[in-house]
Formats: C-alpha cells, structure tokens, sequence
C-alpha cells in the first residue's frame, strides 16, 4: 500500500545557500560547482519580482504588457491528481495540451486562482526571447560568456516529475514559491525511471509519486532519499542544477512564475548524448550477448577510454574523426549519420 506523506521531503537536508557579491562572484561560482547551490534574493530586484509580491495578476499584467501576440501552447490537467502532470492509468498524458493567446489563457487562471482543487494550468519551457519583448532586458541574470536559453514556466499550483536535463540550470523564482528535490546524477537507478520515448515533456521520469511514495513497488527509492536534497524558494530566489542532477518541482501557490537559464560548457556543434542512447538502444540492445558484450569493449575502446594506443599508429592527418572532433569533421560525421539513418 502506498504511504502518504507529503512531509517526506521538507525533511531532506537543505541544499547549501551560498552568498555571492556581483556577476563576477556568481560567474566564479558557477564555474567551480558540481553541486546543486541557492542564492537568496539573487533576483530580488526584478521588475517581475515586484510585479508578483503585489499579486498573482499584477504579475500576469506585467507579463501582458510584454508578450507577442503569437500563440504560447499550454498544458491543463485533471483535477483530483493534487496538481501532478504525469502519465494516466493507460500511460497516456493526464493533461491535455492546447495552443491559445496569453490573454485568454490568463483569464483562464484568474478564474481557477481561487478555486480549491482546480485542475493545473501549465506554461512551461516558454523561450522568453522568442515570446516576449523586452521581458529579458528588464529581468535576467549576467551568466558573462555564457550563451544561455532564457525559458519562463508559468502555472497554478503543479507536481512536476522528477526528471535531470543535459544542460546546466539556473532556475529563478520570480512569483509564488518552489520547492524543489535534488538527486545526483547516479541515483537514477533508484528513481524507477518511466519511457524514454513516451514523456511528458521530452526527457525520462521518475515513476514514484513523491507525495505517496509505494515502498513496496519501489523499494530503492529508499536510496534515493537517502541521497536527495531540497529546498524551498521564494520570489527572488536562484538555485544551481549541475547537468543531468536529477529535480522534482512543486509550484505551492495558486500562480507561479519561474525564469531559468540553460547552458552547455561544450560546443554547440556536438551531437545530444541522449540521440547515441537512443540509436544504441535499437542498433545494440536486443544483439546476441556475445555481440553486445564485444560492441562494450568497442564503446570502451572508442567512446569512454583515453588511451593512446586507439590512434598512435595511426598517422597524424589521417586519423579523422577519431582526433579531437571540431566543427568540420562533427558535420561530416553528422551527414555520414543522416545518410546511414535515412536508408
């Protein structure tokens, strides 16, 4: 039987809060963590702030008075599931997406802020450049040097997943309050991982609800929690997601908005790790064992070793791809890619 306890994560150890003096003290910051870290008020003095610390709908006029009149897709799910955007009993969605003009979508809101148990309304990943104009100017972070998507979430009360993204995280509550739980990248053993292909919003999710977690069905999730940490954030709060850490997210208030930042420190022109997962999933997976154990020793060999012995004797200028990819020769391989994928 399943155990309700919604308190289970407000007693996980806190993830450390850090004080920082400028851009440069955050950029320092940055560059040396691998681990999750908050900074209180880091944005506090956001126009968006203020507009929230009045109310939820100063907040969503504040955001009107800058939006694109092009369409935004939203997500609204189902009542009774406590705000969780998850899978249904069929492993279909238990929400629907729709595509609308903000404004209708936030009347939409204005009307559910006040209604106990309304079903969820959700924005979310929306590119704030793209959508919004002037929004950016006025409310962002100086990462420096780094090239980083500015994304806004946007919702009523919402559970979202647990679930880890390839980039680096700056997440930025500006209205309402967060709660999120943090887990390392190697705990996803222990996270009871649903589909790759079958997602809610493009990357794997952990099956555990985390309010009602089935020990019985998911006895490691033990583990986890053992592991895990969390933090509760209000408007003006910042927290630091090392790549592929695992979070849960908890939107508490009846309207909440948060700005995030997503960067890679490797070139652009690098392939997506998970699309190697994805072929390999089909190309290598279901082999003989024999096959699959020696394409590990490949991979070992090619893709995780750092051995000189792979291209010592093979002639400077000639060993293509297997020197140091640069732009060039990733495009080369990336065609060779679509030509073999597209037969």
């Amino acid at each position: 039987m399943a155990e309700a306890d919604p308190g289970l994560l407000r007693a996980l150890p806190a993830v450390p809060e850090i004080r920082v003096a400028d851009a440069a003290d955050l950029d320092r910051r940055l560059r040396g963590a691998d681990r999750p870290f908050v900074v209180r008020g880091l944005v506090a003095d956001w126009p968006l702030v203020e507009a929230g610390r009045r109310s939820g709908k100063d907040a969503r006029e504040y955001l009107l008075r800058h939006h694109k009149p092009v369409p935004f897709t939203v997500s609204v799910g189902t009542e009774g599931n406590d705000g969780r955007l998850f899978y249904d009993a069929a492993m279909g969605m238990n929400f629907r997406t729709f595509r609308g003009k903000l404004p209708e979508i936030f009347a939409h809101i204005d009307s559910a802020e006040t209604v106990t148990n309304a079903p969820p309304i959700y924005l979310a990943s929306i590119n704030v450049r793209d959508f919004f104009t002037g929004l950016h100017e006025a409310n962002h972070v100086d990462l420096g040097d780094r090239s980083a998507l500015a994304s806004i979430w946007v919702g009523t009360r919402t559970r979202i997943a647990a679930h880890n993204d390839i980039p680096h995280n700056l997440a930025c509550v500006a209205v309402g309050r967060r709660r999120f739980t943090l887990f390392p990248r190697e705990q996803f053993r222990n996270l009871y991982l649903g589909p790759i292909d079958n997602t809610p919003a493009g990357r794997a999710i952990s099956m555990v609800d985390f309010h009602h977690p089935d020990f019985s069905a998911h006895p490691r999730f033990r583990e986890a929690l053992a592991n895990a940490q969390a933090v509760e954030m209000g408007p003006g709060d910042a927290l630091y997601i090392p790549a592929m850490w695992w979070h849960h997210v908890e939107g508490l208030e009846p309207f909440n908005i948060l700005l995030n930042y997503w960067w890679r420190q490797t070139p652009r022109w690098m392939g997506q790790p998970q699309d190697a997962l994805n072929h390999a999933l089909m190309a290598i997976r279901d082999l003989p064992s024999d096959e699959k154990q020696h394409w590990r020793e490949l991979f070992e060999y090619y893709v995780f070793g750092d051995d000189d012995q792979v291209v010592a004797h093979i002639p400077e200028g000639g060993r293509s791809i297997l020197d140091p990819l640069t732009a060039e020769s990733a495009a080369r391989l990336r065609a060779y890619l679509l030509r073999q994928l597209s037969r």
